[in-house]
């Protein structure tokens, strides 16, 4: 179990913090909620205590023979302030200590995360830039704010990111280390492919794998805490997009094969985690199938599906870096790594993440483990960990081949 500081500053955003407080308890941490006064405007230290099982002050003359302002961020493992609004943003670069939570991030020997919130001009405002630079340049993780609905009609780059995702950033930063969210990132445009495609045999009927997404998933939110401009071709994935990604839904191969052949125009990197299938039936029944009836079939005609990472291998443009991976097991004809290897050379990509799916490990798991294969003849072995946690060291992996 971590001890956590959850700062909450005075955003309307505050009401997610209940949230994430949340997603962090039932994670088995414990956390201890300092808001700053203004964010009890939003949201009652009563709603805090009780889901936390912590006191809440919001000023260092409370418990003063604990030294609070001290001993809170002396005992951390970890403080994430969520949301962190232009003025908290401002006053943690600026130094101050005027009252528990900026005191408790200046004593804080541990990772700190901030997850901003506020409208659009006063995020792309200089000085909320400048003070982004200088506590990232000291070592905090700010993660960049997603786009979409503010308060009001208003909608664009600011919103809070989802509780979801702050609680997986922070589960990553506690079991990676704040390098797994280094901006190295910033300013590339990264294409990535998730989830499974699936080949309609009729209107209910179909052929399919068991990809659930959900590495493709981690990909897209690491690489955009990372700071990279990310594009998601998600092919039937269950659930809401990571913050900042913007997602372009697909069903069969053939939408994938297009979908990814356009965005890689734009790419700098491209990202095919996306367990496509191999084979599609010959036609596609306009009314479905029975059994019995006298279009019950004998057999199903298969055609071979275009191999769209070769594709992507061969138009890819001067620089760009090109990623595939390879779910295989082992057999008479070699172990994982050997067809991983050989994947490798046949497909022509820069690099190939090589996942062991033997014995039902990885599809529909929340852990995995990975070899990244390189054309260099590298190989880079990926500890079992969180798919966050691989995704990360997916990245790291790529961002020294990048130009």
């Amino acid at each position: 179990m971590s001890s956590i500081v959850l700062g909450v500053s005075g955003g309307v955003a505050a009401y997610k913090a209940a949230l994430l407080l949340r997603a962090l308890t039932e994670s088995g941490h414990d956390v201890r909620v300092v808001p700053t006064p203004s964010a009890l405007h939003f949201v009652g230290a009563a709603t805090f205590e009780a889901l936390s099982g912590n006191p809440v002050t919001t000023d260092v003359w409370a418990d003063v023979p604990e030294v609070a302002h001290v001993r809170i961020g002396q005992t951390a493992d970890l403080v994430v302030v969520a949301p962190a609004t232009a003025d908290l943003l401002a006053r943690a670069a600026a130094g101050r200590a005027d009252d528990l939570l900026t005191a408790t991030l200046l004593t804080a020997h541990c990772p700190v995360v901030f997850a901003p919130a506020m409208h659009t001009e006063m995020w792309l405002h200089p000085a909320t830039q400048d003070n982004v630079a200088t506590l990232r340049r000291r070592g905090a993780i700010v993660l960049p704010p997603a786009v979409g609905r503010l308060t009001g009609p208003d909608s664009g780059p600011g919103r809070l990111p989802e509780p979801a995702d702050i609680a997986a950033l922070a589960q990553l930063v506690l079991d990676a280390g704040p390098a797994a969210l280094a901006q190295d990132l910033a300013g590339r445009r990264v294409l990535i492919s998730a989830g499974g495609t699936r080949e309609p045999l009729d209107p209910v009927r179909y052929l399919g794998n068991r990809s659930s997404g959900l590495q493709g998933l981690a990909l897209a939110r690491v690489a955009a805490a990372r700071g990279a401009d990310v594009v998601l071709v998600a092919a039937n994935v269950d659930g809401p997009a990571p913050f900042g990604v913007r997602v372009e839904r697909v069903g069969t191969a053939e939408e994938l094969r297009t979908a990814m052949r356009t965005g890689a125009r734009e790419a700098d990197v491209v990202v095919m985690s996306a367990a496509v299938a191999d084979f599609r039936p010959e036609s596609v029944a306009p009314t479905k199938l029975k059994k019995g009836s006298a279009a019950e079939p004998s057999s199903i005609p298969l055609v071979r599906n275009p191999d769209v990472l070769v594709e992507l291998v061969a138009e890819r443009s001067a620089g760009q870096l090109v990623v595939g991976f390879a779910a295989e097991t082992g057999d008479a004809e070699g172990d994982v790594l050997a067809h991983g290897r050989a994947k490798l050379a046949r497909k022509g990509c820069d690099l190939l993440v090589v996942n062991d799916v033997s014995d039902g490990r990885v599809f529909g798991r929340p852990d995995n483990a990975a070899v990244v294969l390189g054309s260099d003849g590298s190989a880079t072995e990926l500890p079992p960990g969180s798919k966050d946690s691989v995704a990360a060291g997916i990245w790291s992996a790529v961002v020294p081949h990048l130009g």
